[in-house]
């Protein structure tokens, strides 16, 4: 890619892979999100929006524009959709449970839409949104239910962050695009309705 082509859009979308954590260095050598994208996007400064954890992959956005950057990244402003693997089952006990949300460490956690999406033998296939993103916030919530069969806590053993607000993860793994100015303008209206 020619250098002043990154200039045409201030909005960057990354498939982050497994196992890449996202940060601008790490002390214990892991591979970053900066390994895997042009050096420029780390000599220019580009932020990620938000985070993925080290076992989560999917969709992350980088901008270089600190006003975009705060408005999608406040609480309840723009929703994220998940695809989720869980080991063991969830129940309608347990969707009601997450309706009304889940303390957790001094907090309450929640979410705005779970679909099923079905089983295959003791795991669980499902689409969730979230309009927040505390620290690990999906893991944390699961994990407070149990199952019922074998009353061992939900697992999350698949994350895939899937869509942010109207922008949906379009390319491979470990790949990255520069989104256009009609996508930025869609998410930032998202964005603003709030």
């Amino acid at each position: 890619m020619v250098k002043t082509e990154k200039h045409r859009s201030s909005l960057l979308m990354f498939h982050k892979p497994r196992g890449v954590i996202v940060s601008r260095s790490d002390e214990r050598n892991r591979r970053t999100v900066y390994d895997c994208l042009p050096h420029w996007v780390y000599s220019d400064g580009w932020q990620p929006v938000g985070r993925l954890d080290r076992d989560s992959r999917g969709l992350l956005l980088f901008t270089q524009d600190g006003q975009l950057l705060e408005l999608l990244t406040r609480p309840h402003t723009i929703s994220k959709t998940y695809d989720i693997w869980l080991r063991g089952r969830l129940t309608a006990e347990h969707l009601a449970q997450l309706s009304a949300g889940i303390p957790s460490r001094g907090e309450i956690l929640t979410v705005q839409k779970i679909i099923l999406l079905g089983t295959a033998g003791p795991k669980t296939h499902l689409q969730v949104i979230i309009d927040e993103g505390k620290n690990r916030h999906l893991r944390r919530l699961f994990c407070s239910l149990k199952d019922p069969q074998h009353g061992t806590p939900l697992k999350v053993i698949e994350l895939k962050r899937i869509a942010i607000g109207p922008i949906q993860l379009d390319i491979p793994s470990g790949a990255w695009r520069l989104l256009s100015t009609g996508e930025i303008d869609e998410l930032r209206m998202a964005a603003e309705k709030t």
